[in-house]
């Protein structure tokens, strides 16, 4: 069984085509390591100045696989290229995160 997600950030309005230009070559290091974090169908839209991300989690220990991501030195470099495009949502800047996570209220099987 998995468990959905789907995040949302702020896309600063000057930094939408740096931010499109680095996820047309998501390097293959990134992709493995959100494989081995136990995220699969792992998609980001756009949605004017906002960024969704939706990905299903396929693991037991979600706490200790986004530790462990978080962790990797090659993710840290691609977080340094893509966070500072981003802009928090204050809940999410509130509680010290990048991506505030929303909350799921009905789903169709």
């Amino acid at each position: 069984m998995s468990e959905r997600h789907l995040q949302i950030i702020g896309l600063k309005p000057e930094a939408k085509e740096e931010y499109i230009r680095l996820h047309h070559i998501v390097w293959p290091e990134v992709e493995a390591r959100l494989s081995a974090s136990n995220i699969e169908n792992y998609t980001i839209f756009n949605h004017g100045d906002l960024l969704l991300g939706y990905f299903e989690y396929t693991g037991i220990d979600y706490a200790a696989d986004m530790a462990a991501m978080a962790a990797d030195p090659i993710t840290q470099q691609w977080w340094k290229l893509t966070d500072p495009c981003q802009q928090p949502l204050p809940a999410a800047a509130a509680a010290g995160k990048m991506w505030d996570d929303a909350v799921e209220l009905w789903h169709l099987a």
